[in-house]
């Protein structure tokens, strides 16, 4: 039976242990500020991203792995023998999926899947992970891939942030356009939806949005289980720490983890996002 590889992008930032456990192999997508071009997660991590961005007066953009990078990695997969899952960020928020089919269309000798995870950050690491799962497990490239897909459907991603300036500016606000001009002493509580950032309501205060992202937490898993967990932050670590600890309290996962949001991510989010990624129901 072929061996299975499992590829993502680095907006999933997968923590670093799990990540290596299972060989998940990431294509770096690009920050680009000042001129320079910087891989994410390999040439900026977050501390320092996160350090730099609350007071720079310069902002950076970013962009998706390039095709090339793509095939680099599929190619010296395919050397190897394997065959590959390709998994990423939503096509709604990134140009990936375009990138990584172009790769796939230049690697013609490589047996390539590819998978649009419709959300981000460990929205898109959990399908990861389940898929990396099943590989070692000895599934097949056609089983990873259906796993991945069933897995997307059990995922939701709920996050506050400081402020949506980050979102506006780089174009991944979806309907929460309608909370500029109207959210100033406001905390916006979003979520990924379909694939985009999509607006859930309004509260006053940093306190009470964190409260709502566990009630939202709550209603959105709705008693399915199994549940895995992650809390996400932007240079927010103490305060993702306290509310995994207050989620894990409420719901139980089997699993839980704390991300950071990585640098590609960040840019559009900006400091002090802090979120809740799960997986409900999924066996």
């Amino acid at each position: 039976m072929a061996k299975i590889a499992i590829v993502t992008d680095s907006t999933s930032y997968i923590p670093n242990d799990l990540q290596k456990k299972y060989d998940i192999h990431v294509a770096p997508a690009l920050v680009i500020w000042s001129g320079d071009e910087m891989r994410d997660g390999v040439d900026i991590q977050p501390t320092e991203f996160y350090t730099r961005l609350e007071s720079a007066k310069e902002m950076p953009t970013t962009s998706q792995p390039s095709p090339a990078e793509l095939k680099n990695i599929y190619s010296g997969l395919a050397a190897e023998g394997y065959e590959i899952l390709s998994i990423h960020v939503s096509h709604k928020l990134s140009g990936t999926i375009a990138s990584a089919e172009q790769a796939q269309s230049m690697v013609p000798e490589a047996k390539i899947e590819i998978v649009d995870s419709l959300s981000a950050s460990m929205g898109l690491g959990w399908p990861v992970i389940a898929a990396a799962r099943a590989s070692e497990m000895g599934a097949s490239l056609a089983e990873c891939k259906a796993i991945a897909e069933r897995a997307r459907d059990h995922t939701g991603v709920l996050l506050t942030v400081d402020t949506l300036e980050f979102l506006h500016r780089g174009g991944r606000i979806g309907g929460a356009q309608k909370f500029i001009g109207t959210a100033l002493n406001f905390k916006p509580v979003l979520e990924v939806r379909d694939g985009r950032v999509e607006p859930l309501e309004r509260v006053r205060t940093r306190g009470k949005a964190l409260a709502r992202l566990l009630e939202l937490l709550e209603e959105n898993i709705a008693g399915r289980s199994p549940v895995y967990l992650a809390a996400l932050h932007a240079n927010a670590a103490d305060v993702a720490k306290d509310l995994l600890d207050q989620a894990a309290a409420r719901i139980n996962p089997i699993e839980s983890v704390l991300s950071d949001v990585s640098p590609a991510v960040g840019t559009h989010t900006g400091p002090g996002t802090v979120g809740l990624a799960f997986m409900a129901g999924f066996e």
